[in-house]
């Protein structure tokens, strides 16, 4: 089986616990407005590897992963579901870690193979990174172009199946910095079982140039990341 992939993260810090190996899967449906990593959308884009590959080239960094893991990431990674399924259940045999960073848009519950695929792939996966970009769904809609009603919904299913998550929300001045959505993310994050942490990612725009080059508008222009008090405000309410 091959994949598409964008790029890979020898030793990243930021996408799970310890030090991780991170691959970036081409391909995503949605197109989140502060989306650092626009040149991932394209499904047909990055470089095309087979699951032995990707496997061997993790494996030569196994000896710095002991205290960490393998994250696949993307772009949306289960847009490439099975492959994610194949890489982790190789990774699972030589007891390496894995994580999945995904908005779980590609779940759907009245599809019988798309929960069948889900479920196989959590049986190979130790934790969750979930993205909800927005708790307010006509919100979400103009901040993704997509309902989150699958992403909440895969969320219940995660916790129905006892998944460690973590849930990472982007702070957004004007878009998700906003108290009653922040006391409804909370609420929701409250029915869910398995949530080990809540992360707060201020908005940047460090992909900007991304946008330029490849000849898209960024909207969010002249907007700024949000202060160090908003910060600490999200993270209290969503963390308490």
């Amino acid at each position: 089986m091959t994949g598409k992939i964008h790029s890979f993260e020898s030793f990243g810090t930021v996408d799970g616990p310890g030090t991780r190996f991170v691959i970036f899967l081409q391909g995503c449906p949605m197109r989140c407005k502060y989306c650092h990593n626009p040149d991932t959308w394209n499904l047909n884009g990055g470089r095309e590897y087979s699951v032995q590959e990707v496997a061997q080239t993790v494996l030569k960094y196994k000896s710095y992963l002991s205290r960490g893991g393998v994250t696949v990431s993307g772009g949306e990674p289960l847009l490439q579901i099975e492959f994610v399924t194949e890489l982790f259940t190789i990774l699972k045999q030589h007891n390496i870690h894995t994580a999945i960073d995904t908005s779980g848009i590609t779940f759907d519950r009245t599809d019988k193979k798309s929960v069948s695929q889900h479920k196989k792939l959590l049986e190979v996966t130790d934790l969750v990174l979930l993205d909800i970009k927005h708790i307010d769904d006509k919100e979400h809609k103009l901040l993704t172009g997509f309902s989150n009603r699958r992403i909440l919904d895969f969320a219940r299913f995660l916790s129905e199946n006892g998944k460690s998550v973590w849930i990472r929300h982007v702070l957004v001045d004007g878009i998700t910095d906003n108290e009653e959505y922040l006391i409804q993310l909370k609420d929701f994050i409250n029915t869910l079982k398995c949530v080990q942490t809540v992360e707060v990612l201020p908005y940047h725009d460090m992909g900007k140039n991304k946008y330029k080059q490849l000849g898209l508008k960024y909207v969010l222009g002249g907007l700024k990341p949000p202060s160090a008090e908003r910060i600490a405000n999200a993270r209290k309410i969503l963390t308490r």
